[in-house]
This record gives C-alpha cells, structure tokens and sequence, in this order.
C-alpha cells in the first residue's frame, strides 16, 4: 500500500506543478496544506486505530470504530474538514507572520481556501489508496474492472459503434467550434465553455454505459471490452475533482493592500 512517501511526494510535486503554473497563486501554503491531508489527513484514523491497540479493550475497539469513520474521501471531510480549516488557516497566519513560509500575495490561508485543500488532499489520498491497495483488489478497483467485458472476446454492437462515435465526433466538433478565432470570446470564457461541453458529453458517455451494463438485460458490453464507465467515473472523483479544488483554492491576482498583513 502507498505510504508516507508516495503520498507525500505525489501531492508535493503536484503542489510544485501548479505553484509553477499559476505563477504562485497556489503558494507553498497551499502545498504544504495539501500535502499534510493528502498523506496524514485521512490516515488519522489508521493512526488512532493503531494507538488503539496499543491499549486494547475500549480503547481498541473505539479506534477501530473512529478509523472506518475517519479513514474515507468523503466522511473525513463531513467530520474534519471545517474544524481543521480553521486549524490550517491560523497556522498559515502564524507562518506568514513569522516569515517561516513565503507567500505571493501576502495573505495567510482563508477558512474556505483550506476547507477546499483539506478536500482535495483526502481524494488524492485515496487515489493512491484505490489503485494500489490489497493486491489491487480494492472494492473501488473491483467495481471499475466490473464495468468492463471479460467473459470473452466482447461482441460488437453496431448501436454501441453509432452512439460512441457520436459522442466522440460532437466532443472534438465542439472544441473545434468553441475554440474558433474569435474576438468578441475571451480565452477565459472559451475555457469555461469547453468545460462544460466535455462534462455534458462525460455524462452522457456514462449514461449510455450505465445503461448498457445495468439497465439492458442480457448486459451488453457498452464500449467493447473497455471499463470507460469505471474508469470515468474513478477519475472524475479522485483526479479531476481534487484538481479542480486546488484551482478553487487558489489565491487572486491582485491581493488588497489594505489586507495584507503587517
């Protein structure tokens, strides 16, 4: 299973990426935010299970207990995530105060800012987790290979050919079409637009594979003997949504003079 370095070192170099990209936008702070969740948040429960045992009896039972709570993308976030925002943002205040760790634009860490790196480092963590725990059996890696053909060589679907081709001629068509040279569209509002063409035609795609796999019986093989379902699904969750809230955490181009910190 992924431990401390692989998380650490995955998020870390994802955090340097994205600093070097926005042009320090996404400061150390939020790097070091993302980091410290996107390895040690979600593993407070493992850690309290493990301090636990060390005591048995009650002790050991309710480590247990806080472990299956904690230890999960989404309750560690329902239960931690706002408590240990106000945590992050006061110790960002506290490290920008005492020039330990630099920022761009002067500014310590919001409550909301952290709340949306708390977030992204717990899906990043399990990321990992999915993919490359017990043997690669894990329910989630379980369920994506499910949702693909391996009972033989699948069949072909003259419908599945006609559906998929489609969705994927209007996906290039319509990066072409919104991305045209335009004066009157900003590079901004084109990126927006785009956005929400590939995330209408993922729905779709997922739709139609849903259907194929869960509605049609005898199930049929939706894109051959691909698992796209599972996999689109995975990623959206796990790669793109963390992603996005780093990008929501990112701090404005021009800060107020009047709030940065003496």
């Amino acid at each position: 299973m992924p431990g401390p370095g692989a998380h650490m070192m995955y998020a870390m170099g994802c955090g340097l990426g994205m600093t070097s990209m926005s042009n320090g936008r996404f400061s150390p702070h939020h790097t070091v935010v993302y980091t410290v969740n996107a390895f040690f948040g979600p593993d407070i429960g493992c850690f309290s299970e493990w301090v636990g045992s060390l005591f048995g009896g009650s002790a050991d039972a309710f480590g247990s207990s806080l472990s299956h709570l904690i230890h999960d993308p989404f309750l560690y976030v329902l239960l931690l995530g706002i408590p240990l925002s106000f945590l992050y943002s006061r110790l960002s205040s506290y490290l920008l105060q005492t020039h330990l760790l630099d920022s761009l634009s002067r500014l310590p860490l919001t409550r909301i800012q952290c709340f949306f790196l708390i977030s992204a480092g717990s899906f990043t963590h399990f990321f990992l987790d999915h993919l490359f725990e017990e043997n690669g059996k894990t329910t989630m890696y379980t369920w994506i290979l499910s949702t693909g053909w391996w009972q033989s060589r699948a069949p072909v679907n003259p419908v599945a050919v006609v559906v998929v081709g489609f969705l994927c001629v209007c996906l290039i068509g319509g990066f072409v079409y919104l991305n045209r040279a335009s004066a009157s569209i900003s590079i901004k509002n084109k990126s927006y637009q785009s956005m929400l063409l590939i995330i209408s035609i993922a729905i779709l795609y997922c739709f139609w594979c849903a259907i194929q796999i869960y509605w049609v019986s005898p199930r049929r093989p939706a894109v051959g003997e691909e698992a796209d379902l599972g996999v689109l699904v995975f990623l959206a969750i796990y790669f793109f949504l963390p992603y996005s809230l780093c990008i929501m955490s990112m701090s404005p181009k021009s800060p107020d003079p009047n709030q940065i910190p003496v």
